[in-house]
């Protein structure tokens, strides 16, 4: 069976998405409370030091990339195994090692897990570390990531690293990259016709600013994963950071992911009526200048 446009034809592969089991009611395990849900370019050595509109990446360390991988779930929140997310994660862990980071990573994790390896990482002292990012894959609904046993907010996730509370990455980008679900709403698609200055100027800076958080897909939308070859988010992701490292500022490179998953992927699913499916990533960004990764 072929898995998408972009993966080829494999017999056994097919698309799934990081979302509740389908068409089922569960109750969050973790804390009791009841939610209803549906299923489951300038190279950088041309670019100044001292460029103001520059995030600062000379630094010893490029800084900690955190990749949290959850495949299994425990079986009283009926969602299903996550398989093809181990490429993901063997993605993931060399793309951002050639890019120069220190990978961490933990599978199969509780909410409480990624709640305590969020705030050990981010209490950790990143002085000479030039930014942080985090990949999460696993299951989700809009607003939450699922751990093994239920859901945490992803805003609760990240609080760890906010300005004012992770003093070393202030003023640096704090990159979050999602592989999730965000609601159970699908993707028809539709036809097409052809015809310096390196430290701050102001005494303070908001403690939400220099996040990005890079969603798989938009607010309410099924995000797609292939069995075998992974999620189309991932792949895309990895495959324009390798290509576009030192030489495409990130915003840019993200671009290019958008239109890699929304051009060249298409589901072909087992399920009838999830076949043909589209998906578009979606990228909010509160940072304040541009991040170019060393080539």
């Amino acid at each position: 069976m072929a898995a998408t446009k972009d993966a080829g034809s494999l017999e056994k592969s097919e698309d799934t998405m990081d979302s509740f089991q389908l068409f089922s009611k569960r109750t969050n395990p973790s804390d009791g409370s009841n939610k209803a849900e549906e299923t489951d370019s300038v190279p950088i050595s041309k670019v100044s030091a001292h460029n103001p509109y520059q995030y600062k990446m000379d630094y010893p360390n490029m800084g900690i990339c955190l990749i949290i991988n959850n495949k299994n779930f425990d079986k009283s929140t009926g969602m299903g195994t996550r398989n093809g997310t181990d490429v993901d994660a063997a993605f993931a862990m060399k793309t951002f090692k050639e890019l120069g980071y220190t990978i961490k990573v933990a599978t199969d994790q509780t909410v409480k897990q990624m709640m305590s390896l969020m705030l050990s990482v981010s209490e950790e002292d990143h002085s000479c570390n030039a930014s942080f990012v985090c990949v999460l894959l696993s299951h989700g609904e809009e607003g939450v990531i699922f751990g093994t046993d239920g859901f945490e907010k992803l805003e609760n996730l990240a609080k760890p690293f906010k300005g004012h509370r992770c003093k070393t990455l202030l003023g640096k980008p704090k990159l979050f990259f999602i592989q999730a679900c965000r609601g159970s709403e699908l993707d028809e698609g539709t036809g097409l016709q052809a015809d310096s200055v390196e430290e701050q100027t102001s005494e303070k800076i908001p403690v939400e600013a220099d996040f990005l958080y890079a969603y798989s897909t938009a607010p309410g939308y099924y995000s797609w994963r292939n069995t075998q070859n992974g999620s189309w988010f991932m792949q895309a992701l990895c495959e324009m950071l390798q290509q576009f490292k030192g030489e495409v500022e990130l915003m840019q490179i993200m671009t290019r992911v958008n239109y890699k998953v929304a051009t060249h992927f298409e589901s072909n699913s087992c399920l009838p009526g999830f076949t043909g499916k589209k998906q578009i990533p979606c990228i909010v960004s509160m940072l304040t200048k541009d991040v170019y990764f060393p080539k």
